[in-house]
């Protein structure tokens, strides 16, 4: 049925009852930055990856305050030790030299060649072995002209499979061995071979001994380990939950320690370039014309210079010689070299602000050029800003890896993840947990920036808005 404008009376409507309006659902207004965080959040990388670097903030801030292990304290009795709980030494006396056997009724030197000489025989440990002290001793072999000696972590398979050469015995009646050579709590097989003096035999004999962990009365009272330590007790040595570098450095510490260098450079170089790239583009774009033309063949010609060779001249410049950190050089060469990116892209976002039709009715008002910048270009620019800066902070934290890494950045005994792993490359095989720390931490922090970024790039394009 159809209703004429006439035909309408003032009865025929009616305001709507509460349960009515209850049922009417309205999408409340966001403004660009309550509209970004609500696309962000619905993004799970990017979230998970927020919580990894607000993880990786507490881990370099506030980790030192809980672990306050001196990052640079060595402990010799326990190098290299791999992650793992607290663990218990047996305390020893302090070192006494040993006095071989010997066995005054064998000649020392022996006429039988090498390819007749026998086994040694009766290899066995002398005392109880321990990671102070290993000693064996055998029955002397008939005619010999000495022994050699070797050590290996695995049973060796012939005489080109021994290990380890520890040293070598010029009699033939001196019939035993001390080895005080970095012992560590972990099977180890002593191999003797018989000479005539000079040349080996074809045979030899294999000892399997694991070593006892073990410290010094004097090594347990100055670590505290004990109030007053004697030879026999067992006392509880320090705890490393990440373990030990070579020079039994505790590596939780180190890698916090080497958190804040990597992340002060990380952070505090993409921050000066990316704040003066902002203001060069801006710049730039706002003025338009020869000025424009002239500033950005300026950045063309940055971009062309190689960084390595720049942060070779700056550290002979600054007078860093070799062994020593270059991290004002490596800041530097940072900031002077990589702030194009940043004012290419905030310059091609100024151009396209500039031509908006509110930038043109701002104008028509009597808007000064420094509120337009303040007011509407700026922040208008802050999303690619923002994103810039999170892709430069990886980019960053990359750079003082692979330079320390190389031996040009932060340089021992000062610890950065970089200089860390150019450490842990020496014992990857034998102690990998040197290398995997640090670069483990390098990967988690470049991929959680990156896909943070990502999450940034996402949230902060206004193409996105309305398609939800």
């Amino acid at each position: 049925m159809n209703y004429r404008a006439h035909d309408l009376k003032r009865e025929d409507f009616a305001p709507l009852e509460k349960s009515q309006l209850d049922e009417v659902v309205a999408r409340p207004s966001l403004s660009y930055w309550q509209d970004a965080w609500r696309r962000f959040k619905q993004n799970t990388r990017a979230i998970i990856s927020m919580y990894i670097l607000i993880a990786l903030a507490v881990f370099t801030l506030g980790g030192p305050l809980l672990w306050t292990v001196d990052a640079s304290k060595q402990n010799l009795n326990q190098t290299s030790q791999p992650p793992g709980l607290a663990k218990h030494a047996l305390v020893v006396s302090a070192f006494e030299r040993w006095t071989l056997p010997t066995d005054p009724s064998r000649p020392e030197y022996g006429d039988l060649p090498p390819e007749e000489l026998a086994n040694p025989e009766g290899l066995r440990a002398a005392e109880a072995p321990n990671t102070q002290s290993v000693r064996i001793t055998w029955r002397p072999v008939a005619e010999a002209g000495g022994y050699n000696i070797y050590r290996h972590t695995r049973p060796p398979t012939s005489m080109q499979d021994l290990g380890l050469p520890l040293g070598s015995i010029e009699t033939g009646n001196v019939h035993g061995y001390e080895d005080r050579l970095n012992l560590k709590q972990e099977d180890y097989f002593y191999s003797v071979v018989a000479t005539d003096g000079f040349d080996e035999a074809e045979t030899y004999a294999t000892l399997q001994l694991r070593p006892q962990l073990a410290i010094t009365r004097e090594h347990a009272l100055e670590q505290g380990l004990s109030e007053d330590p004697r030879a026999g007790d067992t006392v509880t040595l320090a705890f490393y939950p990440l373990g030990t570098d070579y020079l039994g450095r505790d590596m939780l510490a180190r890698l916090m320690e080497g958190a804040r260098v990597s992340l002060f450079i990380g952070v505090i170089a993409p921050l000066a370039f990316v704040i003066f790239g902002v203001a060069y583009g801006g710049f730039s774009g706002y003025v338009g014309g020869t000025i424009d033309n002239i500033l950005m063949r300026l950045a063309d010609f940055v971009v062309a210079l190689p960084f390595l060779l720049f942060m070779i001249l700056f550290k002979i410049a600054f007078g860093i010689g070799p062994g020593e950190s270059g991290v004002i050089p490596m800041l530097v060469a940072l900031v002077l070299l990589s702030w194009p990116a940043t004012a290419r892209l905030v310059r091609g976002q100024v151009l396209q602000i500039r031509e908006q039709g509110y930038i043109d009715a701002a104008r028509l008002m009597g808007a000064s050029n420094h509120y337009l910048i303040a007011r509407h270009i700026l922040p208008n620019t802050m999303g690619v800003v923002l994103v810039t800066f999170t892709f430069a902070v990886p980019m960053a934290i990359f750079a003082e890896a692979f330079l320390s890494f190389i031996g040009m950045g932060v340089a021992p005994p000062t610890p950065s993840w970089g200089s860390m792993c150019n450490e842990g490359v020496k014992t990857m095989l034998s102690h990998p947990h040197e290398l995997i720390l640090p670069a483990a931490l390098i990967s988690i922090t470049v991929l959680a920036f990156n896909l943070f970024g990502d999450g940034l790039t996402e949230a902060l394009d206004a193409r996105m808005r309305g398609r939800e």
